[in-house]
């Protein structure tokens, strides 16, 4: 069996795991990424794009359990639960409901900033300084509103979270928002623009950090699934795949959605479930919106590119279900006609889903194991893996590589959770 090493060993391939390996390249360590499919192939291939500091604020809040229970009655919801009975998925909702409350609420929005304010800024680098060509984009992004009541309530709730936070935010109203979007219907109550947000081709952004990490000599093996661990006391010396066998100074866990199964193999019991997330993807209609959009009554996200036009959002709690949910595409392309003159391209190229890693707590897990003298995690991004990952890249190299953390690691840190 060929057995390889490296400084640092890395267990997923999506944009987290080839953030991380781009940093510590950069770093001057040696990286080996393994990959049970291609490069990106999983969430960071049909996700929307959007690089978004205005996504601080969680789900977990007062009221959000009771939303999604009444969830199971309806298929289209944003925000569904399936009703089927599933153990893990239970626990991990018990373990949710428990952070509803305004003070884990006010925790989470503090750590997510922190990380998407960062990482946004360090994006915009990396594309420059790396020459990623992934249609990055500084335009903002807008949340649109056709009724008065919602508009209201976010203004009270979201806008204000973010001013907290020092995310810019800016209230418009209605006329303000169809001079800046013609491609939207009559009828707009207003919006709140956000012009730190930003957006990205995903499929290429992952494409050019893997093409990154490979100039600078770090190796990617593609097909590689990961079926076990050999380990001697508090250390992980080996891992097995079935393209072989390899070792690592360090191994370091970026498997996104897949993250709490194999870490069932080191006694590791990451609080995580998949959020299933969908998307359409379509050529570029002719009146194709120039921002980014949230239609905030369908939660419905828009985002354009070049020669490419994608519908996208929704998080559906189904455990490990694989497989499209046609309830949930239709809802994609009703809320879409709701609001745009044109809201669907002239040819469509893919429906998709994808599993989202949901944290219990909403915040990341990165940091060094307790238990694995070796290990180190970097997963539970949730809906903001492409957001987050220049800053996790760099937290993680500051941290493999002992360099001084540009953001305050603990919060996202294993420990707390006993990992």
């Amino acid at each position: 069996m060929d057995t390889t090493r490296g400084d640092v060993l890395i267990l997923g391939g999506g944009v987290i795991g080839l953030a991380c390996a781009l940093h510590l390249l950069r770093k001057g360590a040696a990286v080996r990424v393994l990959e049970q499919g291609t490069p990106g192939c999983g969430a960071s291939h049909g996700n929307c794009g959007t690089i978004t500091p205005s996504h601080a604020a969680p789900l977990a809040m007062p009221g959000t359990l009771g939303v999604a229970l009444r969830s199971m009655l309806r298929a289209d919801a944003p925000l569904y639960l399936n009703p089927r009975l599933d153990g893990p998925r239970l626990r991990w909702l018990l373990g949710f409901a428990r952070h509803c409350n305004w003070a884990d609420f006010r925790h989470a929005a503090t750590a997510r900033s922190a990380i998407l304010q960062r990482s946004r800024r360090r994006l915009g680098e990396l594309v420059r300084e790396e020459g990623l060509d992934c249609e990055f984009a500084e335009e903002g992004e807008l949340y649109v509103y056709r009724t008065a009541k919602l508009l209201a309530a976010d203004e009270r709730h979201h806008a204000a979270v973010l001013d907290r936070l020092g995310v810019e935010v800016q209230r418009l109203h209605g006329d303000a928002v169809q001079a800046m979007e013609p491609a939207l219907k009559p009828g707009v109550s207003g919006g709140l623009f956000h012009p730190g947000d930003a957006r990205l081709r995903p499929d290429r952004y992952a494409a050019e950090l893997a093409r990154r990490v490979q100039d600078l000599g770090g190796v990617i093996e593609c097909g590689a699934r990961i079926e076990g661990f050999a380990t001697d006391g508090r250390r992980i010396v080996q891992v097995r795949t079935s393209r072989g066998a390899f070792t690592g100074e360090h191994v370091l866990l970026a498997l996104g959605a897949w993250s709490p199964l194999l870490a069932r193999a080191l006694d590791l019991r990451l609080p995580m479930q998949p959020g299933k997330g969908y998307s359409i993807t379509y050529t570029k209609p002719a009146r194709a919106p120039r921002h980014a959009l949230v239609l905030r009554e369908a939660q419905v996200c828009v985002t354009t590119w070049a020669d490419g036009y994608r519908l996208g959002s929704t998080m559906e709690f189904s455990g490990y279900a694989e497989g499209l949910n046609r309830a949930r595409l239709d809802a994609l392309r009703r809320g879409a006609a709701t609001a745009l003159h044109e809201p669907e391209g002239p040819q469509q190229l893919e429906e998709w889903w994808g599993w989202r890693p949901m944290s219990v707590d909403e915040v990341p897990i990165i940091g060094p194991s307790t238990r694995w003298a070796n290990l180190h995690l970097a997963t539970a991004h949730g809906m903001l893996g492409v957001s987050m990952s220049a800053a996790t890249g760099e937290l993680v190299a500051e941290q493999l590589c002992s360099g001084t953390p540009a953001i305050d690691p603990r919060p996202y840190a294993p420990a707390r959770f006993g990992l």
